[in-house]
C-alpha cells in the first residue's frame, strides 16, 4: 500500500472554498448521493469517488456520447475515483484506513446491506469518531420498506407527485429530470455540512440520513397541510390556472406569471386587454382561474401578434414570463453567460466539454476550478488506492 494519501488533490486549481480541507469518500451510486458529494467538491472539499469492481451503475445508462456517460460526468465532476470490492479483506482494509483520514462518508446502500459489509455507521465511528456519516436511502432508515430499492420516478408516483402532475382528470404524468434525486443530492450537503458545522462544537461525527421519500414529501411541504376537522380529501393543486401558464404564441411558446394585481394590469395593458383588468369579475387571482375559460380565448388572440421571444421582450420586467427553450440554448444564454454559470472542462476520453462549474456563490472562498469526472479504473489498480485516485486525476 503507497504511503502517499489518496486525498492528495495536487494540481487543483483556483480560489479555496468554505468546504477546502474537508475529505470526502463517496461510495454512492446513481444521482442522489453522487450529486451530493459533487456539491460538496464545488464548495472545496476534496471528493474520492469509491466505485465497485463493476463501476456506478450510471456509466451504464444510454447515452449519445460513445465513450463515456453523458449522465455519470455531468453527476460526478471534481472527484477522483478508485475501485474498491468491499466483500474482499484487502480492499476492505484499503477503505478503512481511507476512513480513518476523512472527514465525511457518503453511500446509498440499503439500510441492511452496510453492516454485511463492515461499513456501518457503529462499526466506522470506531474507526474514526470524527466521521460525518451520510446515508442514503429509498424510503429511509426504519418502517416496512426500509429496505426497498428507491428510486426517483418510484418515489414521484408514490407520494403523489406524478397524480398532481398530470391534467386534471387525467393519468398520472411523471416529472422528468430526476427532480427528487437532484433534491435529495442538495439534501445530503445541507445536513453534511451542518453535521461539520456542528463537529466544530463538538469534535464528534454523527449519522446523516438521507431519504427520497422525506425528499419527495419535503418538496411538497405546501401541499402536505391537513387541518385538524378538515376533510382530507380536498384540493391540494396550487396552479393557480387560466392565466398563469403555458400559452401559445404566433411563434413558440411563452410562460406567463400574473397573480399579483401589478402585474395582472402590466399584461392587459402590454396585451392591449384593458377590458379584462376593469372586470371586476377577474381582479383576484381566484376569480381569475375560475373564468379562466373567459379569460384565455382573448389572451391567446392577442398573443398571436408576436413570437414568444418578441412577447418576452414586450414584457420585460413588467410581466414575468419566458420563452420556452430548449435545455441547448443554455449554453449560450446571455444571462448563464453573465453568471458564469457553464465553464471549459478537459476530460481524458471525451476532451474539451462545455458543463454546468459552481452552483453557489461565495464572495471570499468561491471555491477552486471544476474538473471532469474519473475515469473507470479496474479493480486490480484499486489494491493501491493512492495511486489509482491519482491516475485518475491525470488521465
Amino acid at each position: 500500500m503507497a504511503t502517499t494519501s489518496a486525498f492528495a488533490f495536487a494540481g487543483r486549481t483556483g480560489a479555496a472554498g468554505p468546504l477546502s480541507g474537508v475529505r470526502v469518500l463517496d461510495l454512492s451510486a446513481y444521482i442522489a448521493g453522487p450529486y451530493g458529494c459533487t456539491l460538496l467538491a464545488d464548495q472545496g472539499a476534496d471528493v474520492l469517488k469509491v466505485e465497485p469492481p463493476d463501476g456506478d451503475n450510471l456509466r451504464k445508462y444510454p447515452s449519445t456520447l460513445q465513450a463515456e456517460s453523458r449522465a455519470f460526468i455531468g453527476v460526478n465532476r471534481s472527484k477522483l475515483g478508485i475501485t474498491l470490492d468491499l466483500k474482499n479483506p484487502v480492499d476492505h482494509a484499503a477503505l478503512l484506513k481511507l476512513v480513518r483520514e476523512a472527514d465525511v462518508l457518503v453511500h446509498n446502500f440499503r439500510p441492511s446491506v452496510p453492516r454485511r459489509l463492515g461499513i456501518d455507521h457503529e462499526q466506522l465511528n470506531l474507526v474514526n469518531p470524527r466521521l460525518v456519516y451520510c446515508a442514503v436511502t429509498g424510503y429511509g432508515e426504519t418502517g416496512p420498506m426500509k429496505d426497498k430499492a428507491g428510486y426517483d420516478q418510484v418515489l414521484q408516483t408514490m407520494t403523489g407527485m406524478c397524480a398532481l402532475q398530470g391534467k386534471r382528470g387525467g393519468a398520472p404524468e411523471i416529472i422528468y429530470g430526476s427532480v427528487v434525486d437532484y433534491y435529495a443530492a442538495a439534501l445530503v450537503a445541507a445536513g453534511v455540512s451542518s453535521a461539520l458545522y456542528e463537529r466544530e462544537r463538538s469534535g464528534l461525527g454523527q449519522f446523516v440520513g438521507v431519504s427520497l421519500l422525506r425528499s419527495a414529501l419535503t418538496m411538497q411541504s405546501a401541499r402536505m397541510i391537513w387541518a385538524e376537522g378538515e376533510s382530507l380529501d380536498i384540493g391540494r393543486d396550487m396552479r393557480s390556472g387560466g392565466v398563469t401558464g403555458i400559452h401559445p404564441a404566433r411563434e413558440g411558446h411563452l410562460y406567463i406569471s400574473a397573480n399579483t394585481p401589478r402585474f395582472w394590469k402590466a399584461l392587459c395593458d402590454k396585451t392591449g386587454l384593458r377590458m379584462l383588468e376593469e372586470n371586476p369579475r377577474y381582479d383576484s387571482v381566484r376569480k381569475r382561474a375560475d373564468h379562466a375559460s373567459e379569460i384565455v380565448p382573448h389572451l391567446h388572440a392577442a398573443l398571436m401578434r408576436h413570437t414568444a421571444l418578441e412577447w418576452e421582450a414586450i414584457f420585460g420586467d413588467e410581466v414575468p414570463c419566458a420563452a420556452a427553450l430548449k435545455v441547448e440554448d443554455m449554453f449560450d444564454h446571455p444571462q448563464v453567460l453573465a453568471e458564469e454559470m457553464v465553464g471549459d472542462i478537459e476530460h481524458p476520453v471525451i476532451g474539451r466539454y462545455r458543463g454546468i462549474t459552481r452552483p453557489i456563490k461565495f464572495g471570499r472562498t468561491p471555491g477552486p476550478d471544476p474538473f471532469a469526472a474519473p475515469v473507470f479504473q479496474e479493480a486490480e489498480a484499486a489494491r493501491d488506492p493512492s495511486a489509482a485516485g491519482q491516475k485518475a486525476r491525470k488521465a
